[in-house]
C-alpha cells in the first residue's frame, strides 16, 4: 500500500502565520505574495492544501475560533449570566490586546474591510458573528426562566449589547486603545447589567407589608 507524501510544512504553524496577515491587512488587503512568504511555502502548495486564498481564510478563521473559542465555551458554563458576560468582556480586552499578535478581533476587523467582491467572506463572517450572539442569548434566556434576571428582560437586546460592547472593544484596539482602556469600557458595560431578579419567600418583608397594610 503506497504512502501519501507527507507535507513539507506544518499546517497549524502556517494557518497562525497566516491569521497574523489577515489580522493586519484585512481578507482583500491579505496578497497572495504576503500569505504565502508568511507561511513558508509557495502558491502551488497553498492551493494544494486550501484550495484558494477563500478557502485559506475559512481555515485561518476555523483556527481563531479553536484558539480563540475557549473564552466563550467557559463563559458560557459559568454558573451565572453575568459572570458569563464579565468572562467574554474581561477575555476580549485580554484578547484583543494581546501583544504576541496583532491589536482587534479578526471577525471585526476582516468585516471592515470587505467590500462588494467579498460578500461570501463577508457573509461568512456575518453568520460566524450572529452564531455567537444566538449563543449568547440562549444562555440569557435561560438565565431569564431559572429566575436570575428579571421576567421583563429582553434578552435579544442585551446580548446584541454585550456583543456590539465587545467588537466595538475590537474597533478601538486596533486604533491603539490599551488592555486598561478596554477594561473600564468592560467595567462600564457591566454596570448596565440588570438588577437579579427578586425572590420572595414565603413569610418574607413581601409578607409582612402586606401584613401590615391590613
Amino acid at each position: 500500500m503506497a504512502v501519501g507524501r507527507p507535507r513539507a510544512f506544518d499546517e497549524e504553524n502556517a494557518l497562525d502565520r497566516a491569521l497574523d496577515v489577515f489580522l493586519r491587512q484585512g481578507y482583500e488587503g491579505a496578497s497572495l505574495t504576503d500569505l504565502t512568504a508568511a507561511m513558508g511555502i509557495n502558491p502551488p502548495s497553498l492551493y494544494a492544501c486550501f484550495g484558494s486564498k477563500e478557502g485559506l481564510f475559512r481555515a485561518a478563521l476555523d483556527r481563531y475560533e479553536q484558539t480563540r473559542g475557549n473564552a466563550f465555551a467557559e463563559a458560557l458554563a459559568l454558573p451565572t449570566a453575568r459572570a458569563a458576560a464579565e468572562h467574554l468582556l474581561r477575555q476580549s480586552a485580554i484578547y484583543q490586546t494581546d501583544p504576541a499578535s496583532p491589536p482587534g478581533c479578526l471577525l471585526v476587523q476582516a468585516a471592515l474591510t470587505c467590500s462588494g467582491q467579498a460578500a461570501g467572506i463577508r457573509g461568512e463572517l456575518g453568520a460566524r458573528r450572529a452564531k455567537a450572539e444566538r449563543k449568547l442569548r440562549e444562555r440569557l434566556e435561560r438565565a431569564r426562566e431559572d429566575g436570575e434576571l428579571p421576567a421583563d428582560t429582553d434578552c435579544v437586546a442585551l446580548a446584541r449589547y454585550v456583543t456590539a460592547t465587545i467588537n466595538g472593544m475590537a474597533v478601538a484596539a486596533s486604533g491603539g486603545a490599551s488592555r486598561a482602556e478596554l477594561m473600564q469600557v468592560a467595567e462600564l458595560a457591566l454596570r448596565a447589567w440588570p438588577a437579579p431578579a427578586k425572590k420572595v419567600r414565603k413569610g418574607g418583608s413581601s409578607s409582612r407589608a402586606a401584613r401590615a397594610a391590613r
